[in-house]
């Protein structure tokens, strides 16, 4: 009987964390784990905070970045070794008409400041961008 409780307190629970989406929090990866090759994660915020949205993209392949990441990407984090992306701070086949360069250069998954763009003054300026094999 005592058995039988303890299973039937456990089992409700459990129920419980599921019922209120504890489940999919406890299973939610590491913001440093490797996933897909061309997997990349953009943030409005820093430190993978705000909001957020994680894609595995073809590579050799550009694509414009809409709202809300348009131009407000502190996030831009590459998931795996074997690639990295160039951001751009013009729209896929836009001319480059900066003296200094259009793009942060490459970034990949090793990239220092993947989380904090800020820290380079890229956090307000990525438009586009497209992913290469390293």
């Amino acid at each position: 009987m005592k058995l039988t409780t303890s299973f039937l307190a456990v089992t409700t629970a459990v129920a419980s964390v599921v019922a209120a989406g504890g489940i999919s929090s406890l299973a939610r990866a590491s913001k440093n784990e490797r996933r897909e090759l061309g997997g990349v994660l953009i943030c409005n915020g820093a430190n993978a905070q705000g909001r957020c949205q994680y894609n595995t993209y073809k590579l050799d392949t550009c694509y414009n970045l809409t709202a809300p990441y348009y131009r407000n990407a502190s996030t831009f984090a590459p998931d795996g070794d074997g690639f990295y992306c160039y951001p751009y701070i013009m729209p896929c086949g836009g001319i480059c008409m900066s003296p200094e360069g259009c793009t942060l250069g490459p970034v990949s998954f090793s990239y220092p400041y993947k989380f904090n763009l800020s820290a380079v003054g890229w956090d307000h300026y990525i438009s586009s961008f497209d992913c290469h094999l390293s």
